[in-house]
């Protein structure tokens, strides 16, 4: 397969443009998926593996991304699971594991991951339709960010989560997702995935120390099993409201590229970091909501920083936002990101 720019950056080793990619980049702002989403709803968009793929599409054509990320939503592991899902809008679950008796009703191990072969389906799909040089992009949730979802129906509720990380829920969890969610990473992967991402968007919702204590070992845990299915394939972590002192912790762990949400000064985490990891991020998702004549000025400036930083440092970055495009982001802005992106950069 021929080296994409999403694939030598995860690498360290881009000598061309850094690639640009974001979370969402196929959602409710883009008019090709509020077209398929007049005549389908959110699951079939996700279920059926020829709309997953025509959805993951739209935006790389549109805009010209140099990545195409899978279609899904990372709660269907819980739903292989066991607990249901349902969206109204949102997502809901038919019950919450909140005690040793609600894991019980939990199913667990590496057999339950082809529950998700729809995932795999649409991987195929979408990476026969792509062009060569573009990057294909799998993910999962991280392991806290599916408890709290599990436990307390969203990451911003996760302060609700936090007593079963001490009563023994949280472990007796996590014995019956890790096989499962390896599992479902190597499907992903076996599928046409070039990387992987873990979003762990609950993480920064808990303090450094817990996050050290409870989060750290199980993703550790996570990717030693991934290892044993894939030895290779790259892994992408982001984990959302976090810094130093969270990042500081993962450095033994066996993944390639760190996502970094835009609270950070994204030269700086570069220097500290990039011998490291890739790293991935961060420009503000709310600066898509500017209008397009103050949008620019911006862009110009941290584009510009980047580029003014030796190309060592920058052969490690992936261009992209510090987390998912918003609603009502225009569209005019996304494509406007993109082609200065590639003006700036060559």
């Amino acid at each position: 397969m021929t080296e994409t720019l999403l694939s030598a950056a995860i690498l360290r080793r881009n000598t061309g443009r850094p690639p640009v990619w974001m979370m969402r980049q196929a959602g409710r702002y883009h008019s090709h998926y509020q077209s398929l989403k007049r005549y389908n709803d959110f699951i079939s968009l996700c279920k059926n593996p020829e709309l997953a793929a025509e959805t993951a599409l739209g935006p790389v054509h549109d805009f010209n991304f140099d990545a195409a990320i899978l279609f899904s939503d990372l709660l269907f592991p819980l739903e292989a699971m066991g607990t249901g899902l349902r969206y109204d809008p949102g997502p809901k679950l038919d019950f919450h594991v909140r005690t040793l008796a609600d894991v019980e009703k939990l199913k667990g191990g590496a057999e339950h991951a082809g529950f998700m072969q729809f995932q795999a389906d649409a991987m195929k799909l979408t990476r026969a339709r792509l062009r060569g040089d573009k990057g294909l992009i799998g993910f999962v949730g991280g392991p806290f960010t599916l408890y709290v979802y599990a436990a307390a129906g969203s990451h911003e509720a996760a302060q609700a989560a936090v007593p079963g990380l001490t009563n023994g829920v949280y472990q007796a969890f996590n014995a019956r997702l890790l096989d499962l969610l390896a599992a479902n990473m190597a499907l992903q992967s076996r599928a046409g995935a070039e990387c992987v991402a873990l979003f762990d968007t609950a993480a920064g919702e808990i303090d450094a120390a817990i996050y050290g204590k409870h989060v750290v070992p199980v993703l550790a845990d996570l990717l030693a099993r991934f290892r044993r299915l894939d030895a290779n394939t790259p892994v992408i972590y982001y984990s959302r409201g976090t810094g130093p002192a969270y990042w500081d912790q993962l450095q033994d762990l066996p993944f390639q590229c760190l996502g970094i949400d835009w609270r950070h000064d994204i030269a700086a985490v570069l220097a500290r970091y990039g011998d490291r990891w890739s790293i991935q991020g961060n420009v503000d998702p709310e600066w898509l909501h500017l209008p397009l004549d103050e949008l620019e000025p911006r862009l110009r400036e941290y584009f510009g920083r980047l580029h003014a930083l030796p190309a060592e440092q920058r052969r490690g970055w992936i261009c992209g936002l510090g987390h998912g495009i918003l609603q009502r982001t225009p569209e005019a802005n996304v494509r406007r990101f993109v082609s200065l992106q590639r003006e700036i950069f060559g």
